[in-house]
Order: C-alpha cells, then sequence, then structure tokens
C-alpha cells in the first residue's frame, strides 16, 4: 500500500488517523488527507473525480453523517452521505485496485441482546443514523472489493465535540448534571482507534479473501454514560490537583434513565461490542477504554484552560 488516501480529516477519527500515520509513518508511504471541501462525500461526482485522479492504494474512510438526532428529519442527506458516497467509494476503489478500510458504528445493532454484540449477530438499526450506516455497510460487500468495516462505539478525544468535552465544559459551570445510566458500551479513544489501525495497515493483507469483512473495534471493558462521566471527573481532578488546574465546579452527578432524557432518534441501551474478531486475525487489541481515557485527558484538560 504505497498511498492512503484519507477522508474526513477534520473528524474526530481521521484528525487522529492523519496524525498518527503522520508521526508514524509507514515505510514507503504517501499520505493525501482529504477535508469535507477536498472530497466532499454528499457529491458524487466529485467523490469519483478525486478518486480517478489519486489513485490510492488504500481508502480509509472515516468521513460521515454522525448527526445522530437531526438525522431522524434530514434521512436524504444521512443517507448521501453514509450509505451512497460508500458505495461509490467502493466502486472507484474497485475501478483502480484500492482496497478500503470503512468505519461504522454500534448502532447498526437495536441493543436488545442482553449480551455483548458479535460481528455474527443480527443487526436492526432503530434510528435513521444507524440505518444509514448499515446501508453503507451493505453498499461495500456488494461491491466485492478487498474491505475492513471497522464498528466503533461512543467515540470521544480531544479534538472535535464528543461527551468528554461536553462533561468537563458543563462541569466547570454547573454544581449537578443528571446523565443517562441504563445505556452500555465502550467509550472509544480517537487515538486508540487511530493505533489500531496503523496496525491494520501494516499486518493486513488485501489480497486475503478471508480477511476481508466486518470487525468491532472498541475500547476494552464496558460502562454507561454516568460511569464514563464519573471517570471523566474523576480523572479531571486528579490531574487538576497536580497541574494546579481551576477545580470544577460540579458538586454531584446523578444517574438518570433514557426514559428521563428523551431524544429525537432512539439510542441502543446495549451497545457492547466484543472485538475478538480484530484480535484473532490481526492481532491487534485495543486497552481498557479507562486507560485510553488516561491517555486523552492531559491534552485536553491543557486545553480547556
Amino acid at each position: 500500500m504505497k498511498k492512503i488516501l484519507l477522508t474526513g480529516v477534520n473528524g474526530q477519527v481521521g484528525h487522529a488517523l492523519a496524525a498518527q500515520l503522520q508521526q508514524q509513518p509507514i515505510a514507503q508511504v504517501q499520505l493525501i488527507s482529504c477535508t469535507r471541501q477536498q472530497l466532499d462525500l454528499s457529491q458524487p461526482v466529485h467523490i469519483r473525480q478525486v478518486i480517478r485522479q489519486v489513485k490510492p492504494d488504500l481508502i480509509i474512510n472515516p468521513a460521515a453523517y454522525t448527526a445522530v438526532d437531526q438525522a431522524e428529519t434530514e434521512r436524504e442527506l444521512a443517507f448521501a452521505i453514509n450509505a451512497t458516497a460508500p458505495q461509490i467509494i467502493a466502486e472507484e476503489a474497485a475501478r483502480v485496485n484500492a482496497a478500503l478500510i470503512h468505519f461504522s458504528t454500534d448502532y447498526v445493532y437495536d441493543g436488545s441482546k442482553a449480551t455483548a454484540y458479535l460481528e455474527t449477530d443480527a443487526v436492526n438499526p432503530v434510528s435513521v443514523y444507524g440505518a444509514s450506516k448499515l446501508a453503507g455497510e451493505q453498499a461495500i460487500a456488494a461491491v466485492g472489493l478487498p474491505h475492513l468495516i471497522l464498528r466503533t462505539s461512543w467515540v470521544y478525544g480531544s479534538y472535535g465535540k464528543n461527551f468528554l468535552k461536553t462533561i468537563i465544559r458543563l462541569a466547570q459551570s454547573r454544581e449537578q448534571l443528571r446523565i443517562v445510566a441504563d445505556q452500555h458500551g465502550a467509550p472509544t479513544a480517537d487515538i486508540a482507534i487511530a493505533e489500531a489501525v496503523a496496525q491494520l495497515i501494516e499486518r493486513w493483507h488485501p489480497h486475503n479473501a478471508e480477511q476481508t469483512g466486518i470487525y468491532h473495534l472498541v475500547n476494552r471493558g464496558e460502562t454507561t454514560w454516568y460511569g464514563f462521566a464519573s471517570e471523566i471527573v474523576a480523572q479531571y481532578q486528579a490531574l487538576a490537583l497536580q497541574q494546579g488546574w481551576p477545580a470544577l465546579l460540579l458538586k454531584a452527578l446523578q444517574a438518570i434513565s433514557t426514559a428521563e432524557y428523551p431524544t429525537p432518534a432512539r439510542r441502543p441501551q446495549n451497545s457492547r461490542l466484543v472485538s475478538n474478531k480484530l484480535e484473532q486475525v490481526f492481532g491487534v487489541r485495543l486497552p481498557g477504554w479507562d486507560t485510553s481515557l488516561a491517555q486523552v485527558m492531559p491534552a485536553l484538560s491543557a486545553l480547556e484552560n
């Protein structure tokens, strides 16, 4: 893989991937990173033009429509970016003999399973966002090119808008926060995703058809949004003492149910994904979610203060 085309470089995962691949470049690889302006996934003609011009050996596509609630009223746009665009990317990748790494989501499941989801479990999205991402997966598979579809969950980092940064911001200005405690999953750091993908690039053999397919890629362990928020606050407070950062105004976190925090889009109550297949096939093992949080937190805290 001599030339890699990376989409969505201004997004959380795209930004982390660009930093990772530039910091630890794979031998003799040229990385072409594209912003939305440089590769607009809502414009099919633009997608085809860019891929035909670049002629990459590998396309990495973390770009997506991720406004989960807004997608309920913007179904056409969500499907254009999350379903139609991946199909076109796959078609053009096949045309230039490129492989494809594409990112998907835990939202392809309905969350009704009692235990963690395997890649072989039945999908049943309960939101427009989830349905659009599933359609993208299916479109890529139908093209039949060498591909890895990486389903991840609860993505956060020090860059962009996410739950981690929201909790810190609110904890700096409010004495009490109400956080959903009956949705379960694994917070997954953008840097953990980027490190795993860098390993995949080195270990994946696209000509090996047995490696093509869907993989879960999440930090190990599980928690709830309430548990995640509690750990964020605890780690921030420990760093604040060490580094002399301002204390949080927050005095209490209150656990609430999903019913007490209604949203336009329904969320899976169980978003737990098993990543064993990724480890078995490629030897890629992500750290525990709290470990990755500890790696992200110093950069976030410095940024916020």
